[in-house]
């Protein structure tokens, strides 16, 4: 055997060595399916880990994070939409699957689609006007998905051929008149075009809702006014003889919350050591020891605020905003342009939106509001709902009843401090120490703090 072929198979020896083991109980609580993924520390793990129950709906009520040298303990409680436990064999045999081979390599893939970023000032009836240019250049738009936040709009849009069904990059004259046109809408009202971004790609395996964070993030949409009295709370403490930082947030809870805070975090260049999150009642208190990616915590007062500025933005940005309709109906050339032109006519602002289309069948969620923000008149939403066709356009419930009562009746199973409010850089109520004590008497860690 040559020598390079025994580097090849020491490298495939040392990868199977490494690869995640992950084990799913359904025994231990009776809400909720326990999911335990001990792994080799690497970039971003977590992330990746999270990422993957989310990308499945999964509800994560519950989770334990450990680093203890050069392995990794995660432990994530989690149910599906409805608040039950994963009883699907199928389901579960797939999340062991997809964690321990590839270690989630794969993210979204839109081969044959060219990918639109766009960030820019946000206005009533843009992503009106961004469709209605999309469709008079006979671009179809297969997947999208954007989000609004202090004035600021960013979305990932992939587009298709509208006659062949062939991506459009190919075309160089046909991408400079798509980003030229584009460019014209998400420029700013005073005329300037230094806060508008965009960019045309080749499809790839970008996983769209982490991008937004980036895009958002980079736009640095978190430096705008927040409402103090709605957003979430957020500290951060440094712990000088351990040396690590402490954030600490309490905000509502809802679907995907620990994704968007490990994905800032991670995309900040902080690593998490350890973790505990848990929800009461409709409220989630998310606590990390990080250090940044140079080995040290938080260095100065900028740098702690920009944290916590950054954290509640990534909180912020997919609150439910409005009313969410849901559009099912047939999918045919121009069709988001009309239903987003009916919307923009009677003085609807979309807050968010998330296209997509599969064997022929649009399936969108459009959260509206009025151009002021508020909540819309039900007489304009069911006028709405009657141009549109009443049995494609419906209004839906934002946020699973049946869920947040099972929550509700987890929690109260077992005792709870209901009088956990930290702010103002003073820390009230500490989950993490409480939870890497319990894990150490149980021989999952060598030590606490």
């Amino acid at each position: 055997m040559e020598l390079s072929d025994c580097s090849n198979e020491y490298e495939k020896l040392v990868v199977r060595m490494n690869m995640p083991r992950v084990v799913i109980d359904n025994g231990v609580c009776p809400n909720s399916t326990v999911v335990k993924i001990d792994s080799a520390r690497s970039p971003g793990i977590l992330l990746e880990s999270v990422q993957l129950l989310t990308d499945m709906n999964l509800w994560i009520k519950k989770a334990y994070i450990s680093s203890d040298g050069k392995w990794n303990m995660d432990v994530f409680h989690v149910s599906d939409l409805n608040g039950n436990k994963l009883t699907d064999e199928n389901l579960i045999r797939y999340i062991e699957k997809s964690i321990e081979t590839s270690h989630y390599c794969k993210t979204e893939g839109y081969t044959g689609l060219t990918a639109l970023e766009l960030t820019g000032t946000d206005r009533v009836g843009l992503l009106s006007e961004v469709f209605a240019v999309l469709a008079d250049l006979e671009c179809d738009v297969v997947e999208a998905k954007a989000w609004t936040h202090n004035g600021r709009i960013a979305s990932m849009i992939y587009v298709k051929d509208g006659n062949s069904g062939t991506p459009i990059d190919g075309d160089s004259d046909r991408v400079q008149r798509v980003e030229g046109q584009l460019r014209n809408l998400l420029k700013a009202d005073d005329g300037y075009q230094n806060d508008t971004r965009t960019c045309v790609s080749y499809g790839g395996n970008t996983h769209m809702e982490r991008r937004l964070h980036q895009r958002m993030f980079m736009d640095r949409d978190y430096e705008k006014k927040f409402d103090i009295e709605k957003s979430p709370i957020v500290s951060v403490q440094n712990l000088p003889k351990r040396g690590y930082s402490v954030v600490n947030l309490q905000c509502k809870d809802r679907l995907k919350l620990l994704f968007d805070v490990v994905c800032t975090l991670t995309d900040m260049a902080y690593i998490v050591f350890h973790a505990a999150i848990r929800t009461v009642g409709e409220t989630a208190f998310l606590e990390f020891y990080v250090r940044h990616s140079d080995g040290h915590p938080v260095s100065s007062e900028p740098e702690r605020q920009r944290l916590i500025q950054c954290l509640q933005a990534a909180i912020e940005r997919r609150t439910v905003k409005g009313v969410r309709l849901e559009l099912c109906t047939a999918d045919r050339p121009g069709l988001l342009a009309e239903v987003t032109r009916v919307l923009r006519e009677n003085g609807l602002n979309i807050a968010r939106a998330e296209i997509s289309t599969k064997d022929g069948i649009a399936k969108n969620v459009f959260y509206v509001t009025d151009a002021n923000g508020n909540l819309i008149d039900p007489e304009i939403i069911q006028s709405i709902r009657e141009k549109i066709g009443i049995d494609d356009l419906s209004v839906k419930e934002p946020f699973p009843i049946s869920c947040r009562e099972a929550v509700e009746k987890e929690q109260h199973q077992e005792p709870q401090d209901h009088q956990g409010r930290y702010g103002g850089g003073t820390v009230l109520v500490s989950l993490g120490s409480l939870v890497m004590k319990n894990l150490y008497h149980l021989g999952l860690i060598k030590s606490y703090f």
